[in-house]
C-alpha cells in the first residue's frame, strides 16, 4: 500500500512509535513497523525525523555500552525451554494492589523468548518458586537449566524448590550455572528503556485519553510489543517462534483503512536508491 497523504502518515508514525504497544523503543523497530502496515519511498527519512523529535525517545534512551570482559561460551539448547536466563529489573517504585517494586525477567533461550513478571523484593526462593509453578511450569514442563549473575545460593534454593513441588528425589547435581546473563540483561534494558518512556513523570502513567497504569500493568502489552517484533539473531518474531502467530496490536488494525495502490515503476527505483 502507497502513501502519500502526510497526515496519515503521521497517524501511522504516532501508532508505530508513540502507542502503548509500540513501547518507544528505538527508530529501526519503528521502520520495521511502518513499512509492514504500508509502503512509501521516504518511510526512512519519517521515521527518523519522528523518533528524533520525539520527547519520550531522546529523553529516555540510554547508552548500553559496557567494558569487555573474557567470554564464556554457554550451552546452546536442542529444543525450547531447555535453558532459561533468570533476572531481576529492582528500584521500580511500588504499584498495582500488591506494592510490587521489582520485576521478575526470564528469558528463554532457545527462542529468546521473553517473561516479566510483576513482583516483590521481599519474596522469599519458595514464594519465587511458586509463582514460576503456577505461571510456567504447566506449559513449559521443569527446565534443565537456570543461567543469572545473582546469589548463587537464592538461586540454588529457588531450584531445589521447583524440584520439591515435582515431589522428585532426582539428583539436582549441574542443573544452576552461575554466569554473566547477557540474554536477561538485554531484555532488562529493554524493559528499563519502555517503563522509562511511560512512566518517566510520575509513578503512574496516563494515556492521552486519561487512563491511568501503574507500571505493572502495562508489563503484559510491553511483553507482547517485545515478542511482536522481529529478533535480530532468528530473523523472526518471538511470536512466531513461540506459538506459530503474531499477536494483532492497534497500529495492526491501520492496514484495512488504507487504499491498495501499486507503486509505480519511478517510485520503487527511488526506494532503492536509498
Amino acid at each position: 500500500m502507497a502513501l502519500t497523504d502526510r497526515t496519515l502518515i503521521n497517524t501511522i508514525l504516532h501508532e508505530c512509535n508513540d502507542s502503548v504497544a509500540a513501547g518507544h523503543i528505538s527508530e529501526d523497530r519503528t521502520l520495521e513497523r511502518v513499512k509492514n502496515c504500508s509502503w512509501c519511498p521516504n518511510w526512512k527519512k519519517y521515521v527518523s525525523e519522528y523518533c528524533q523529535t520525539c520527547d519520550r525517545c531522546q529523553k529516555a534512551s540510554r547508552a548500553t555500552g559496557k567494558k569487555f570482559e573474557m567470554m564464556i561460551q554457554i550451552q546452546e539448547p536442542k529444543y525450547p525451554w531447555e535453558i532459561f536466563h533468570m533476572d531481576w529489573v529492582t528500584a521500580l517504585p511500588p504499584g498495582g494492589d500488591r506494592s510490587y517494586n521489582v520485576c521478575l525477567v526470564l528469558a528463554e533461550r532457545y527462542s529468546k523468548t521473553p517473561m516479566f513478571l510483576p513482583f516483590n523484593k521481599e519474596a522469599t526462593a519458595m514464594e519465587t518458586a511458586i509463582m514460576i509453578w503456577n505461571k510456567f511450569i504447566g506449559h513449559t514442563g521443569l527446565f534443565q537449566n537456570i543461567i543469572s549473575d545473582r546469589d548463587p545460593k537464592l538461586t540454588s534454593a529457588l531450584w531445589t524448590n521447583l524440584h520439591n513441588l515435582f515431589g522428585t528425589e532426582l539428583s539436582l547435581s549441574n542443573s544452576y550455572h552461575h554466569q554473566t546473563d547477557g540474554l536477561a540483561e538485554r531484555m532488562i534494558h529493554t524493559l528499563e528503556g519502555m517503563i522509562r518512556r511511560f512512566c518517566s513523570s510520575g509513578l503512574k502513567f496516563k494515556d492521552s485519553d486519561g487512563f491511568t497504569h501503574y507500571w505493572c500493568a502495562l508489563i503484559q502489552l510491553l511483553n507482547w510489543k517485545i515478542k511482536h517484533q522481529i529478533n535480530s539473531s532468528t530473523g523472526k518474531a518471538l511470536a512466531m517462534l513461540e506459538k506459530r502467530w503474531n499477536p494483532i496490536l492497534p497500529y495492526d488494525t491501520l492496514k484495512k483503512d488504507l487504499v491498495d495502490i501499486p507503486p509505480t515503476a519511478s517510485s520503487f527505483k527511488i526506494m532503492l536508491d536509498k
